[in-house]
């Protein structure tokens, strides 16, 4: 029942991001309709353009900023999501057991697991589903952002460092790829015995992102590496130290 809800409400929001993707090269502006631009589209594109005008017109510096700043503001749903995966992880072997135990595939059987698995989840305080909410609403906020990005048109005739915030970069591409490999190695190296797709996606996912920054714009690519470096910095100074002390604990 709770998978069937999630899977609901994971659909539910990507309609709800696919009723948006199809304006991706529409300009935001705060005429733009639809609950979609007005609630998350506008709202952003507007304060990048707020902070780049602080700082004498530099998007770039604006993208950088702003980007940090959501990241901060997503950050206490980024450590729950965390600490839910770990308390999960560690309830794997026990997880495993009760599987082990209630092997057999008839009704009654797959009843009792799970309700001697919701038993094991409230004995140690573990909640499920925990760990999706916080991606489920940190999800349309990037993704919001990502159109703030690429529909803010003053975005496009600016340049900031080497690069045309317009126009693709290699360099800036090749830095996306190298920083998505880099974080995803580090929060593997917190996972025991990662499943076999999360070593493929290891390579798969910086070749994609590589593939795709040098067919959009810089402005993109700049806020791909800077959540990045990020998400590095989180996942090494956040998600190591849980590993640590849970290995002490044992």
């Amino acid at each position: 029942m709770k998978k069937k809800l999630v899977t609901a409400i994971v659909l539910l929001g990507l309609m709800m991001v696919m009723a948006g993707c199809s304006e991706v090269n529409d300009p935001i502006t705060s005429e733009s309709e639809g609950i979609w631009n007005q609630w998350f589209v506008y709202p952003l594109s507007w304060l990048l353009t707020e902070v780049a005008e602080f700082f004498s017109g530099n998007y770039g510096l604006s993208i950088v900023i702003v980007t940090l700043l959501i990241r901060f503001i997503l950050l206490p749903l980024m450590i729950q999501q965390t600490r839910s995966s770990k308390a999960m992880q560690a309830l794997q072997p026990e997880i495993q057991k009760l599987r082990e135990k209630y092997s057999s595939k008839d009704q009654k059987t797959q009843q009792q697991l799970q309700q001697e698995t919701m038993k094991l989840f409230q004995q140690n305080g573990v909640n499920p589903l925990a760990g999706c909410f916080p991606l489920i609403i940190q999800m349309p906020i990037l993704l919001g952002f990502y159109h703030a990005i690429m529909r803010t048109q003053e975005i496009a005739s600016h340049n900031f460092l080497w690069f045309s915030l317009g126009q693709p970069d290699y360099v800036l591409a090749l830095t996306a790829g190298v920083t998505t490999f880099i974080q995803q190695k580090i929060m593997m190296g917190n996972t025991d015995n990662p499943n076999p797709q999360l070593k493929m996606m290891l390579y798969i996912m910086p070749v994609m992102i590589v593939v795709f920054a040098i067919n959009f714009p810089a402005a993109l690519s700049l806020y791909w590496v800077i959540g990045n470096i990020f998400m590095i910095a989180q996942t090494y100074f956040i998600a190591k130290p849980q590993v640590k002390t849970g290995g002490a604990k044992k």
